[in-house]
């Protein structure tokens, strides 16, 4: 146990807690961005199986951010050179491969063996999917998302919480495949935090992030904690769903609108929808007059009260709630969506700056 010391040490966790995450079996999927800090420090700490579902090859474009392969990894399978490091990492712990990419047909069974599902996939079909897997299961699982330089972490379907269908209620038919780019410490940020969550689920310890979504802004290092509603009819999957998703990008992709275009927009009397999805405390610390203010877990509900025929611009507080939401509306048929990038923190700074800022 000496490769615990240091774990063994803290004061109410010892071995009492190590043991259980000796005993823990977690499924990863994805061993990109996200996957590769969760599956270091999963392994690391000793949990003692871990499936990592991870179909992808290696690129020389993802070593900027997955630290765990090397230049000589290129177009290797990143399965096999995760697992040889990480064993050499903790000889100790099993790691399952599963070389297949995540679909319907196979998602319950892969599923099936482990306590605890960590989503670390790029994409909201993937998203989707999982849910509904561990909704059906009765598993928890830990999902991240990264945009820019603004990561979010939360905790769904554990001991009757929300699930991510109650944060996005509906997933559409195109997954998000619209890359813009991201700063390589990111995913390693966020990355940790869903193993921090995933731990405290395994250990039953500290306060999971439940009904709660966690986002970080690493530019002007702000976190914030907002609450969404556990809608109980979202526990009540039987069976996955027939699509969860392309392996195409929409025909009408989604847009980006700097705040400076959004001011001319404005200025300009140009015919749009501009939609505020943050929550009510930040609309009432400062908002753009004119916007029309739909919480993000509301949007659903909201959706037969917009145009789908007018342009819609989406924002909140630096951009990453409003890509989701503005994604889940291309995919509900609305014709243009733009994502106001930075949000209304950009906006304080770059056009009002007598705005209050948070």
């Amino acid at each position: 146990m000496d490769r615990y010391d240091r774990q063994l040490r803290l004061k109410g966790f010892g071995a009492e807690k190590q043991a259980l995450l000796r005993k823990s079996s977690v499924l990863v999927v994805g061993a990109g961005g996200l996957g590769v800090p969760v599956l270091q420090y999963l392994t690391a700490m000793g949990v003692g199986k871990i499936g990592i579902v991870e179909p992808d090859k290696v690129s020389i474009t993802n070593l900027q951010r997955q630290v765990l392969y090397r230049t000589s990894d290129e177009g290797k399978l990143k399965l096999d050179m995760a697992i040889e490091r990480l064993q050499e990492l903790n000889p100790d712990v099993v790691l399952v491969p599963h070389n297949v990419w995540l679909a319907n047909t196979n998602a319950l069974e892969i599923f099936m063996p482990y306590d605890l599902v960590i989503d670390c996939s790029d994409n909201f079909g993937t998203r989707y999917l999982i849910n509904d897997a561990c909704v059906i299961l009765n598993k928890p699982f830990v999902s991240g998302a990264i945009y820019e330089y603004e990561g979010q972490v939360s905790v769904f379907n554990y001991k009757g919480s929300a699930t991510y269908r109650c944060l996005f209620p509906e997933p559409g038919d195109v997954p998000d495949c619209n890359s813009i780019g991201v700063l390589g410490v990111l995913p390693g940020l966020i990355g940790c935090y869903q193993v921090n969550e995933a731990v405290k689920v395994l250990c039953d310890i500290g306060e999971p992030l439940i009904n709660q979504l966690m986002t970080i802004n690493i530019l002007d290092n702000t976190q914030q904690v907002f609450t969404f509603q556990n809608n109980p009819d979202n526990h009540l999957i039987t069976a996955l769903g027939d699509n969860y998703g392309d392996d195409v990008c929409s025909q009408q992709p989604l847009q980006h609108l700097t705040v400076k275009e959004l001011q001319t927009w404005l200025e300009e009397g140009y015919d749009f929808q501009l939609i505020d999805v943050r929550e009510k405390e930040e609309w009432d610390i400062c908002h753009i007059e004119g916007s029309q203010h739909i919480p993000m877990r509301r949007v659903q509900a909201a959706i037969p009260g917009l145009t789908k025929q007018r342009p819609v611009a989406v924002i909140c507080h630096h951009g990453l709630r409003s890509k989701a939401v503005a994604q889940h509306l291309l995919q509900s048929g609305f014709n243009e969506v733009f994502n106001v990038t930075g949000g209304i923190h950009a906006w304080a700074l770059e056009v009002d700056k007598r705005m209050d800022v948070y």
